[in-house]
Order: structure tokens, then sequence, then C-alpha cells
């Protein structure tokens, strides 16, 4: 309470009624698989140059991250987190360069195809001297084209692939341009500089090439786990960290069955992300396919068949792909279109120009039921997603909108609503918290995320002695019930005609 001592007249701000509930994203996807270059930690890419810059274009004809987020942007696609899996004993480029330690910014043998040189600013004092000094860094992605000296770096007849001047640094760590703060945290996307504390300012050119870049072995499922090291954290494990958790949406492309159990696994822990899981490529039988016996039963992913073909956007020949990142760029759309209650089904596929398999009706009757979401070439129509099941036998929970409105839902609420904790919990409080949470369903309701003519019929939300023991309040249990009624797609459409003819007159 406050104090009122002396005479005169006070204003105060008080909180009364309820606190708004705001929506949390559902279209951010996080892409894991190996790249060329780039860092360990899931870096945000918001475009797929963003992505060439930061990892890297095609590499290996049988890894697809590249095409996968291509696919995810030209399906509508905003923004997602890259997160690099590489091999262990994986270990970046380096070298020593006018004392200062240069490395690369993530593990692997194409970061040895770095040029870093580095010599005197070129602004200059009252008497002639260099302010800072001046770092260059040029990378190709071709070993071929890069120069094999350093003087004919400006005079290549192939220019760098990526290529960065950073002038005027300091070594003053006071200093805005310290070289610490301008270079390293992503930053540059090719290297990070470390230096003692009394490391000289350059003062004559110097270059250097980086060495002893190793890919590592071959990337198998537990490198998806990835580390949990705080220091490094990688893979799933990075994802973890509460500054990814805006990430809904989790995809491999073109992975095994081991690891898509390990993506659900994370998912179902998470409570809050849904996994995208591809088929493999050549299952030329696909009345075969059973994914929730390959994969696992599971309400949080959904199973995407047949991969696409789409123009390489590299040689601009045909190129086979699996068809998960165009699928997570369709939710995405259709989220941001239309609402996350909204089957992301019936959308063409842009990008896509044939399917490895043409599926019939008889077919997907039999896949449909099984959890597998077919995508099937309609003459006239386009290449379409055509299925919006998730992998699991409960019927609850067989679409994919459903599943994913109610993590959308309860995102929201658990963010929007940690002030609650610790709040005194009497029947103040109960009135507020019913009221914060009924204002954010009703207007879902009336964006057409849930079911019924009227509000009563859509949601209700309960608190306090009906849903509350004496002993739950003396242990400190608020507990809120909330009963939603979700909009479903059709799946059916049936339209029943008959013969009508007209009645005899009397």
């Amino acid at each position: 309470m406050p104090e009122y001592l002396a005479p005169g007249v006070y204003v105060e701000e008080i909180e009364r009624g309820p606190k708004p509930i705001e929506g949390v994203a559902t279209s951010t996807a996080a892409f894991l698989g190996e790249t060329l270059r780039g860092p360990l930690l899931p870096r945000l890419v918001t475009s797929y140059g963003e992505y060439l810059r930061y990892f890297g274009n095609i590499f290996h004809p049988a890894k697809f991250m590249p095409y996968a987020v291509k696919t995810f942007f030209d399906n509508g696609g905003v923004r997602c987190y890259v997160t690099r899996i590489a091999g262990a004993g994986a270990r970046p480029a380096s070298a020593n360069l006018a004392g200062f330690a240069v490395t690369a910014l993530g593990p692997g043998e194409s970061a040895n195809e770095t040029w870093v040189r580095i010599g005197p600013g070129s602004t200059k004092d009252g008497v002639g001297n260099a302010v800072g000094f001046r770092l260059r860094v040029d990378y190709w992605e071709d070993p071929a084209r890069r120069p094999a000296d350093v003087a004919d770096i400006d005079s290549a007849p192939v220019p760098p692939t990526v290529s960065e001047d950073f002038d005027d640094l300091s070594v003053e760590p006071a200093s805005p341009a310290y070289f610490a703060k301008r270079v390293n945290n992503f930053n540059s996307v090719l290297i990070e500089l470390a230096a003692p504390a009394d490391v000289a300012l350059p003062g004559d050119d110097a270059s250097v090439q980086l060495a002893d870049g190793t890919n590592g072995a071959a990337v198998t499922p537990p490198d998806f786990d990835g580390s949990e090291d705080l220091a490094a954290p990688t893979g799933l494990a990075a994802l973890d960290l509460d500054q990814f958790r805006s990430v809904a949406v989790v995809y491999a492309p073109g992975c095994d069955q081991d690891t898509a159990r390990n993506i659900v696994r994370h998912c179902e822990r998470n409570r809050f992300r849904f996994a995208v899981i591809d088929t493999q490529p050549g299952v030329a039988n696909a009345a075969g396919l059973a994914p929730r016996n390959d994969v696992t039963d599971t309400q949080y992913a959904a199973f995407y068949y047949p991969w696409i073909h789409i123009s390489d956007p590299r040689s601009g020949g045909r190129k086979l792909v699996p068809p998960g990142g165009a699928v997570c760029g369709i939710y995405a759309l259709t989220d941001n279109n239309r609402g996350v209650f909204k089957a992301p089904a019936n959308e063409v596929i842009a990008g896509a120009i044939d399917l490895e398999y043409d599926i019939n009706q008889a077919t997907q009757g039999v896949l449909n039921p099984n959890g597998v979401n077919v995508i099937r070439r309609f003459p006239g129509r386009g290449i379409r997603i055509w299925g919006a099941r998730t992998l699991s036998s409960d019927p609850l929970w067989k679409y994919v909108n459903v599943r994913r409105l109610f993590i959308f839902l309860e995102a929201s609420i658990y963010n929007s609503t940690q002030w609650v904790v610790f709040e005194p919990n009497d029947p103040r409080l109960w009135a507020r918290v019913k009221q914060t949470v009924t204002l954010f369903l009703r207007t879902q309701w009336r964006e057409g995320a849930l079911f019924g003519d009227k509000e009563e019929e859509a949601f209700s939300v309960a608190v306090g002695r009906d849903t509350m023991t004496e002993d739950d309040i003396l242990n400190g249990r608020l507990i809120v019930e909330i009963g939603v009624a979700p909009v479903r797609p059709a799946e059916f459409v049936v339209f029943r005609i008959f013969q009508k003819t007209q009645e005899a007159k009397s």
C-alpha cells in the first residue's frame, strides 16, 4: 500500500480488467541438415539470397537443404531458422595473421578457399597515419577459381563468391569501431576475429589463406540431436534455447526414418511444435507406405508423398527434391492468408513441374486413412497438396489444422499469462483470468477458428470452486478449464442430386 503522510493530491496508476493475450507466430520454420558452410548455431534467414550468403549453394546431389529453403520461400515462407548439422570431428578452417586469430564461422573444408587480407585503414589522421586497420575477406565456392596468389585477387577473372571489406577497425575495446563488435556476431558471414588485449595496430599489408578445415565423419541421426553444451549448442538441442522458441514447424529435408523419429520426439517434448516428414525417394509401391509403423504414431507430425521435380536454380535442369520445403512454405502461406485453423491443403505447389509418381484416386483411397498426405497432379489445376492428416490414429487429432490450432492456442495462452504466477489466488484473480482467456477465444471464434453459431457453442472457460478444491488452493494451484470446438476441414464433399418431378395438381 502506498503511504499518505503529507496532505495533497496523489495520482496513481492501477491495473484492472483483463490483460491481452497475443497470438504466437505459427509459420516460423526450422530446417535441419548439412550445408556447404556456415555457423552451427541456428541462423534466421528471410530470403533464399540470405541463405546463400551464410550457408552457400548446392554442394552435393544427395543433400537438399538449398532446395528446401528455396521451395519454402517460393511457396510463401517468410522466415526460417537454418540449423546446420556437421559430422563428428568437423573442424573450422583457421589461420594467424598479424597477431589476430582468424577462424571460419563454421566447420568444413569449404572455408579453406578463403583469403584474408589485413593492412592500414584508408582514413588518415592529421599527420598522415592510418586511423585504424582494414580487413578484407574473399571466398570462392569453386576451389578451381580461387587465385593461387593473393596479388591476383583484385584482377581474378572470376570474382569471389562472397567478398567482405571492413575498414577503419580499431583495437581499442571501448571504441565503437572495435573489431570484435564490427566483425564478429554474424556481421561477417565468413569469419570471426580474436586477439590478445595488447595486440598492436597492423602497420603493413599481410595476407593468409585459411587452412585445416575438415568436414568430419558422415552425418548420422544422433548428430541431429546435437550438443547440449551451453557454450556451443547444435542441432535439436540448440532449438530448445529460449531465443528460438518462436519456431513452430521443424523439418529435415530428405532425412532417414531414425532422424524423423528424433524430430518427432523433439516436437512432442516441446509441445508447441509440429514436424513435417518426407517419404523416402524411389517408393514406387505407394500402397506399401505405412508411416505410422515406420516413423511413429503421433499427432505432432504429418507425412507427405511423393517427391517433386523442380527447376534446378544452378543448372536449369530438372531436379528431384523432397516436398517438405514447399509444404512448410504452404503452411506459412495458409497461416498468414487465412489462419492456422485452415487446413494447409488444396494449394498449388509453386515451382513444381512434375511428380516422381502420379497418384490416382484409388491409390489415395488406400494412403489417406494411413496418414499419408498425397501430392497430386490435376489437369488444368496444377500440382497440389491433396491431404491434411497427421500421423495420429486418434480420430480427435487426425487433421493437421486441428493439432496446429491447439498448439497456437496453448502457446499463446502459456506465453501471455505468465503474469498470473504468484498473484493472490482469490476470486478477483479468477475473474480476471477468465475474462482474459474469454476475450482471446472470442477473437479466434470471430475469425473463424472455432465452430459454433453462438459464443457459448464455440468455447467455454471455467475457473473457481468448480475447477479447484480447497486442497488445490492451499497448495498454490490455479486451475482453469478451457473447452474449444475447432473447425475441421470439409475433406469429403458430397453433392446428392435427385430427379424431381412436378407433382400433379389437384
